[in-house]
């Protein structure tokens, strides 16, 4: 008759037996799951802080226009000042990335008075603009006090202040400019992303070309696009912009802020592959510390379950499950844990709490490898011990 074959443990088998052996020593099984529990959530809440801080930098740079672009007029060949083609904004607006784009234009030989009493020469270095009604949209600008201009303002003699230039005309009515009154409708809070406007007074496209001889041509385009298709909208301003003389186009390259998102982006990223590689060391290290004890001080059922008949595959596999779930219980326990110290800390700083998947799954994966590592050696240990050798060391 041939030799009777080890009977195959069934998955669920392994669970209660793995769970028997934590089960008979809960305090160790406990502090030993802590330990793991305490360095996943520490990756986990590295992560998780890391990207909401991420977040909320995006958010301030996003507000600060990593997306914008500025096209203004260069030189000619000869030196001379060049000008945009009157279809420059049209084209660039066509643009497929382009998410909007705006224009103004600098009115000359206008000077801004805040009364007709001022001498000709004392102009206070402001300077007069022409705008569209949708530059505050696109330039990410607010009102200080007043209104924007409109449909009908536009066209009419009212302007809006730069927060400069209404520093500079204290709290008036109305401004004097060409020889002509015009009203104040608005002022505008500082501009950081176009500190040009602060310095500016805004009158409407069609006013500029009614009463001061505005000539229509747009000396800055300002464009917003796609985030991620800003370098790109940059390579093909130019030529859209002007097709005939593309070098006499100047383009803004990305903001500051956009090499400040990505050098940001790459910090965090190198900070927390080291931080979790020394959090998953710890925890492996934890479970090995566990699982070697634990062979030590159960060599009397080793024994017996090999005097019983059981392989000492069935004996590797015992350890290993039960290595695979103390892992299991410390890296749910952390992947917990890390989660509701994110969100504790984000709430406290104003961020969005953002834990990426990756980071809980991530977790997850790496504490169950470390683990069966981590078991794999205690486990071939207990599987070498010889019955009787078991027994008598017991």
């Amino acid at each position: 008759m041939p030799p009777p074959q080890p009977a195959r443990l069934h998955p669920a088998d392994l669970m209660r037996l793995g769970g028997t052996g934590l089960r008979a020593r809960p305090l160790r099984a406990v502090l030993s799951a802590l330990g793991i529990a305490i360095g996943i959530a520490a990756m986990v809440s590295v992560v998780g802080i890391s990207t909401s801080s991420r977040a909320s930098l995006d958010r301030t740079l996003a507000a600060l226009g990593t997306n914008m672009l500025t096209v203004s007029p260069g030189n000619t060949m000869f030196g001379d000042t060049a000008t945009l083609p009157d279809e420059a904004l049209g084209m660039i607006e066509r643009i497929g990335p382009v998410t909007s784009a705006t224009a103004t234009g600098k009115v000359e030989d206008a000077s801004i008075y805040r009364t007709d009493r001022i001498p000709e020469g004392q102009t206070g270095g402001l300077s007069l603009l022409a705008a569209q009604l949708d530059l505050l949209a696109t330039v990410g600008a607010d009102l200080a006090h007043g209104t924007w201009l409109n449909a009908a303002t536009a066209r009419y003699p009212a302007v809006v202040l730069g927060a400069a230039a209404a520093r500079r005309l204290g709290d008036v009515p109305s401004v004097y400019i060409g020889g002509r009154w015009y009203t104040v409708v608005g002022v505008l809070d500082g501009v950081p992303l176009a500190p040009e406007l602060d310095n500016a007074v805004l009158v409407g496209w069609d006013a500029a070309k009614a009463y001061l001889d505005f000539d229509g041509h747009a000396t800055t385009v300002y464009t917003r696009s796609v985030e991620s298709q800003v370098e790109a909208v940059r390579a093909v301003l130019a030529p859209t912009a002007n097709p005939e003389s593309p070098d006499e186009v100047q383009v803004s390259r990305p903001s500051d802020a956009l090499a400040a998102q990505r050098a940001t982006n790459q910090t965090f990223t190198a900070l927390l592959l080291g931080l979790g590689a020394v959090a998953l060391l710890v925890g492996g290290i934890g479970v090995a510390n566990t699982m070697v004890i634990s062979v030590l001080e159960r060599r009397a059922e080793i024994g017996l379950r090999r005097s019983l008949g059981a392989t000492r595959g069935q004996i590797r596999t015992q350890f290993v499950s039960e290595s695979l779930l103390l892992s299991l219980l410390g890296g749910v326990g952390g992947v917990l844990g890390g989660f509701a110290v994110t969100l504790v800390y984000a709430t406290t700083q104003q961020w969005p709490a953002v834990v990426p998947l990756w980071a809980a799954g991530g977790g997850l994966a790496a504490t169950l490898l470390i683990g069966a590592i981590a078991g794999l050696y205690p486990a071939i240990r207990a599987a070498r011990l010889a019955p009787t050798e078991a027994l008598a060391a017991a």
